[in-house]
Parts: C-alpha cells; structure tokens; sequence
C-alpha cells in the first residue's frame, strides 16, 4: 500500500470523526433548544391563563359594585325626595306653630281685656294650647325621622366610598400581577398582552406582531423556504401555512404569497409550531386561499 493511500485513508477517517462530532452536537442544541421553547411557553401560556382569571375576576367585581353603586344612588335619591318632604313639613309645622302662638297671645290678650268671660275663654285656650302640644309633637316626630334619615344616607355614602376603596385596590393588584407576568417573559423577547375589557377589541394584526417581537427580525432574504396556504381567517387577519419549526420557520419571518405569478399579500409569522406557522396578514392585495403559494423570497 503506498504512503498517499495510507494518507487518505487517514485523512477520511479523522473527516468522518469530525462529522459525527458535529450532528451529535446539533442534534443535542436542537433538542435542548426545543425542550426550553416548549417550557416557556408552557410558562407563558400558564400565567396568561392565571391573569385572565384575575382580571375576570376584577370585572365582575367592579359590575357588582357598579350595580351596588346605582342601587345605593337609586336609594339616596329616594332619602333626599324624603328629606325635602320632610323639611317641607316642618316648615309648615313651623309657620302652624306661629299661628298658634299668635292665637295664644291673642287670647291672652282677650282674656285680660275680657276677665268677666274667663271660663268660656280659657277654654278656647286651653283648647289652642292642647293643639299646641300636638304641633310641637309632630314636629318634634319629624325632627326625629329628619335625623333617622341623614344618618341613613350617610351611611349609604360610608358604603360607597368603601366600594370606591375596594375597586382601587383591586386595579392596583391587577396591575402589579400584570408587572411580574411582563417581568418573566421579558427575558424571551415576549411583552404581557394588556387587559381585556368585558368587550373586547381586535387590534391591529401589523401591531400585533410588533408588540411581541422587539427584537430584529430574522434575515429571511437569505434562505430560501416554500410552503402552501393551508388555512385563512380573515376575520381575525390569519393565515396557517403547510411549514414550520422543523422546516426553518422563525418568529418574525415574512413571506409572499403568490397565485400563479400574482402577488396576493404578505404574512408575518408570530406563531411557530413543528410542522406548521400561523402569521398575520399585511400589505393585502387580494384575499389569499387555501393552495396559494407561500415563500420568503418572491
């Protein structure tokens, strides 16, 4: 055997070794790349879950005390009503009783000037103080309910402001739940989505994307990937496609889609599984269909 075949049979050898060195090395980047990818997200999709139960909690909270609230105005109303009914009252109890008290001294004064008909006139004012009595009672009756009343609505005033208390703090907890949840995806390049009202919205897809991918995004005119539309919902902007992880598929890439040779629209992926993506629809040309052709290079 002569020295240039024993040379390249080592050389072969050592290029075999350093082969298998390099796929086992992938392989084990690839799987401990996917593994964290896959606890991540389970993370994420847990404390999403655990801050939409808050905040459902915290509306239905602040619906029962927007319901007590209006109960609690509709009763406070109905006390004021009373109460001017009631000063209303007294003010006519008050004048009754001034009228009284203008009898009585009338009287009195007829009973000096008319000694000699004392009995029939002390009588009449007896009579006139006995109706006396029974004014100053109900006004003092009215003074009471008068009283009973405004603590009442005070009351229902302590009730409010306590509720008002109550909700403040609830947004507060809400808040900082929302703070830790966008402090533990923030090391994955992920921001919290914010609350969802009781009718929720839909955002824009183009902003959408851009609040979850803040880094930069993934060079795609360098590769080459081709795929089929699988699914479309453009009620919602969304396009599945026929590739994913395993073919290359990253957070962020653009693709062109294409019909024959006509460009449709552009799709911005956010979503990445193995075998399939989902992106957002963007720069709409035409409506794009199950079938139509999807790459990253047109």
């Amino acid at each position: 055997m002569s020295t240039l075949t024993k040379i390249l049979i080592v050389l072969l050898t050592l290029s075999s070794i350093f082969l298998c060195g390099i796929v086992v090395t992938y392989v084990a980047n690839a799987d401990n790349y996917r593994g964290k990818y896959t606890d991540i997200r389970s993370d994420r999709d847990a404390s999403e879950k655990k801050l939409k139960a808050k905040t459902d909690e915290a509306n239905k909270y602040i619906g029962e005390k927007q319901q007590v609230e209006d109960k609690l105005r509709s009763e406070t109303a109905s006390l004021s009503a009373k109460i001017d009914k009631l000063e209303g009252d007294l003010g006519d109890v008050e004048r009754e009783r001034a009228s009284l008290l203008a009898q009585v001294e009338s009287w009195t004064s007829i009973t000096k000037d008319f000694y000699t008909t004392n009995d029939k006139q002390g009588t009449l004012l007896q009579n006139t103080l006995d109706e006396l009595k029974r004014v100053q009672a109900e006004e003092i009756k009215h003074r009471k309910e008068l009283s009973e009343t405004t603590a009442q609505l005070v009351e229902k005033m302590a009730i409010i402001e306590q509720l008002q208390i109550d909700t403040r703090r609830l947004l507060e907890e809400r808040t900082e739940l929302q703070a830790k949840l966008d402090s533990f995806l923030r090391p994955a390049g992920k921001t919290v989505a914010g609350a969802v009202p009781v009718t929720p919205q839909k955002a824009t897809p183009v902003a959408v994307l851009r609040q979850q991918n803040t880094g930069a995004e993934p060079a795609t005119t360098q590769i080459s990937l081709k795929g089929l539309v699988t699914n479309v919902d453009l009620g919602n902007s969304l396009v599945e496609i026929s590739i994913g992880a395993a073919d290359g598929v990253k957070e962020g890439m653009k693709f062109y889609v294409t019909r024959g040779e006509e460009f449709i629209c552009d799709i911005l992926i956010y979503d990445v599984e193995a075998e399939k993506a989902v992106g957002l629809l963007d720069m709409v040309s035409k409506e794009p269909k199950a079938g139509d052709n999807v790459s990253t290079n047109l």
